[in-house]
Formats: C-alpha cells, sequence, structure tokens
C-alpha cells in the first residue's frame, strides 16, 4: 500500500523542497496539480479529499480556507502557515518538546510545522523552564539571523540578481516594529507571561540560521552554571536523533567565529552556550529549509503515518 500525499502550495519555496524530498521515496505516491489548475477549487478539493496526508505551504489566509475544503475527516493534515500554531485543536509540530509529543503527533489529524526562529528559541529555552531555570515571569531577549530563502521565491531572485550586489551585500535586520509573526507561538508554547523581545534579520546567504538568545545570570531562577545547562540540555533531549548539544565549543567554533550554515541540508539542530559571570548565551543553529521548515515538515509525516520517524531525513 502507497500513501496518497498532496502538497498544496508545492510551487513554493517549502512546498517545492517538500516536495522534491517526497518523489524520492517508494511507499508514497504524490498527487498532482499542474501550475495553471492550483487555484481551481473543484480540482484541488477533490485531491485534497483523495491524500491520506495533506501539506499546506499556502499564505495564513489561504491555509485557513483550504481548509474548509477537506471534507474527509480521514485526511490528515499538516500545515506549514501561521495560521494553526496558537489553536489548541492542532498539535505542534516539535517531537522533541517534551516526552509526550511525540506520542501525541502520532495521534493527531492537524500538526502545524513550527516556524523557524521559533523553533530555534523553543527549543532552547523550554528545557530551562521545565527544569525551574527560566521562569516563565522573565522578559527574554532573542536575535535571530536567517538565510534569505526564508523570505520565499521573491526574496531569492532580488538576492541572486547580480545587479542588487551592494543592495543585498549585509546583515539586514527586519520586523523592527516588534511584532514578528512568530512571536505568538513562541509566547505560546513556552507559556509565557509576556512575548520575547525578538529581533530577527537576513544575512547575504542562501540557507541556515542561528537563534541566539540571551540570559542575565542574576535574573534566573537557579544559581547555574553554563555547564550545569549544557547537562540539562543533554538529559532533556537524550536518545532525539535531530538534536545535538555542544558540550566543546572550542572544537565547535571556527577560530571562534560560529557558521550559520552547519547544519544545511539536514534536519538537525544544534544547542551550543557561552558564557561569561554575568551572561550565558545560547544559541541554536539550523537549516531554516530543513529542521525550520520542509525537514521538520517530513519528521512529522512519518510519525503520522505510522512510519520511521528518521526516514528521508538526513542527520
Amino acid at each position: 500500500m502507497k500513501y496518497k500525499i498532496f502538497v498544496d502550495g508545492q510551487f513554493g519555496t517549502t512546498g517545492l523542497k517538500i516536495h522534491e524530498m517526497l518523489c524520492k521515496r517508494d511507499e508514497l505516491e504524490i498527487l498532482k496539480i499542474a501550475e495553471k489548475e492550483k487555484k481551481r477549487s473543484e480540482i484541488k478539493q477533490e485531491l485534497l479529499n483523495q491524500a491520506d496526508l495533506v501539506f499546506l505551504c499556502l499564505p495564513d489566509t489561504a491555509s485557513r480556507e483550504t481548509m474548509q475544503y477537506i471534507t474527509d475527516h480521514k485526511t490528515k493534515v499538516i500545515d506549514a502557515s501561521t495560521a494553526h500554531r496558537t489553536n489548541r485543536e492542532w498539535t505542534y509540530g516539535i517531537p522533541e518538546l517534551n516526552p509526550l509529543q511525540r506520542e501525541k503527533i502520532k495521534n493527531s489529524n492537524r500538526v502545524c510545522v513550527p516556524g523557524c526562529h521559533a523553533t530555534g528559541f523553543i527549543m532552547a529555552l523550554n528545557p530551562l523552564i521545565k527544569n525551574n531555570i527560566v521562569s516563565k515571569e522573565q522578559k527574554l531577549i532573542c536575535h535571530s539571523i536567517t538565510g534569505y530563502s526564508g523570505g520565499g521565491k521573491g526574496m531569492i531572485d532580488v538576492y541572486e540578481d547580480p545587479e542588487n550586489f551592494d543592495k543585498v551585500n549585509s546583515q539586514k535586520p527586519y520586523a523592527l516594529n516588534l511584532d514578528h509573526k512568530h512571536l505568538p507561538e513562541m509566547q505560546y508554547v513556552l507559556g509565557l507571561k509576556t512575548p520575547p523581545l525578538f529581533t530577527p534579520s537576513v544575512g547575504n546567504f542562501k540557507q541556515g540560521m542561528l537563534v541566539i538568545s540571551y540570559l542575565v545570570k542574576d535574573q534566573l531562577s537557579a544559581d547555574v552554571s553554563g555547564q550545569k545547562i549544557v547537562e540539562v540540555y543533554t538529559r532533556y533531549y537524550e536518545n532525539n536523533t535531530f538534536v545535538k548539544i555542544i558540550e566543546n565549543t572550542v572544537e565547535y567554533l571556527d577560530e571562534g567565529f560560529l557558521d550559520a550554515k552547519a547544519c544545511n541540508n539536514t534536519n538537525r539542530i544544534e544547542i551550543s552556550l557561552y558564557e561569561n559571570r554575568d551572561y550565558i548565551v545560547v544559541i541554536s543553529c539550523l537549516d531554516n529549509l530543513g529542521k525550520g521548515a520542509s525537514s521538520a515538515a517530513i519528521q512529522n509525516m512519518n510519525l503520522m503515518l505510522g512510519l520511521d520517524e528518521n526516514l528521508g531525513l538526513k542527520i
């Protein structure tokens, strides 16, 4: 038996990557729609209800509208947009979130793929909150730098046009009104009293990202060293294939520099920690198109279909 899979939005950045990864797998039958027919609702509705599992790689509004076309309750849905990430009726798609999340995803028909920035922040802070090192009352600070592919086809075209070299040849902070679309899920999933202060930026590289979280030692709920926190991470993420905790940062860094592209083309996230007497910095490195998007979606699909979680994914 082959599982029937439909990628709605297969012509966008995330959808193209998912489609590319799925086409290599023999146990799946990929249902296709011609680009010229992608807005014909009657054709799309037929495919949506024919599929065992659907990926929604659409803008938020289109994602919500598309859900109305799914009338077969057996159809499983994975939404890559932000539309359902704070909806209690949907399961948040980080299998490593807690010991029960993987089973919850397996038994869900509605799963949302986390945002790339949110994935790095949540996976760095959640173990600290669960171990009473960071309080949910704290006002947290995070900065992120991501490859320009995170902006979709339009931004890719701008950055890869040679005529725009001077325009794009720098790191560019954005969302400086401090209301980035990943903030609601960051606050919701971690149960924070207030959303973090979060400033993202785009780098002049296509793929990869660093999510940098800042902690003030005398504001922590427990008196702990950086080494103690590394031990907490190691225990929390034990037996999670796609999470790597860095124990020796001297060997990890390249002459003191951290490469945002270190996890490219994998589903891996690497978490490293740096400290002095007063502060701790936790950095999550991941592929914005991998663990931050398409690979994460595939990981969730594997669980929802009862397949090997690691199938088709690179560590």
